[in-house]
């Protein structure tokens, strides 16, 4: 008897503790969204026996509208990808043709790395898309963390759930874990390098592992972010992609 009451005693306790999942999540959300952004970065994909690293500058209007123009190597010079509300394009300067990626196409990899087009598509803020609920703490780089659980709340995600381990201090996600309708673990992410930039806190190297597929995942390195800019209308259109 004595056992149980400590036991729930605990349970009592712990859920007195733990704060809002809504409100930890709504602080993240200011941290990782913006009104807009501009991005150079580097992607290095790792593969099985060898890695290579594409750079470039991507610009985004809230959730609707991003335009990305990859720098270097060569061999991916001149591509871009322009996003409009739920439809994607891109133009290949070795072809010269604009392309629309939709459907099944969403789900393939991007350049070959482990980030899907459905993962660059999607933008939302986390408190739109998600229910949360706080699961516990865990010390992830000696830095405290809240552990959320996340369940869609709408049908177009590409994610049915998540688990999240975000930095008590400075509310940025340090982990996480993306889960199927099924419940199987298709990527993990880990987020570091976080910096304090125009006011927010925010992760500048992410590294991202489909568990589906081989190689060592594929790591993000932000050289320079830039929040609530004057984006140019033009950059988000069509006509921009052959420019």
């Amino acid at each position: 008897m004595k056992k149980i009451f400590l036991m729930v005693a605990s349970a009592l306790l712990l859920s007195f503790s733990l704060p809002d999942a809504n409100m930890i999540l709504d602080k993240v959300d200011k941290n990782m969204s913006s009104k807009n952004r501009i991005f150079e970065s580097e992607m290095i994909i790792h593969g099985r026996r060898t890695s290579r690293t594409i750079t470039s500058i991507s610009y985004s209007a809230g959730n609707k509208q991003s335009f990305t123009e990859y720098l270097s190597p060569p061999r991916e010079q001149g591509t871009k990808m322009l996003k409009l509300d739920n439809q994607l394009w891109i133009y290949s300067p070795s072809t010269d043709r604009i392309i629309q990626i939709s459907g099944h196409m969403l789900r393939q990899s991007v350049m070959g790395s482990d980030l899907s087009y459905e993962d660059m598509m999607d933008d939302r803020k986390l408190t739109e898309i998600y229910s949360a609920k706080v699961t516990g703490n865990e010390t992830i780089d000696g830095r405290n963390t809240y552990i959320l659980e996340l369940v869609a709340k709408v049908e177009d995600v590409a994610y049915h759930s998540q688990k999240i381990w975000v930095d008590t201090e400075r509310f940025v996600p340090l982990r996480q874990e993306m889960f199927a309708k099924s419940g199987q673990l298709l990527k993990q992410t880990t987020l570091s390098d976080v910096k304090q930039v125009q006011g927010r806190w925010f992760p500048m190297r992410m590294v991202y592992k489909d568990v589906l597929k081989e190689g060592s995942g594929t790591e993000f390195r932000i050289t320079s972010a830039k929040f609530d800019q004057v984006i140019p209308e033009y950059i988000f259109s069509k006509a921009a992609l052959k420019q």
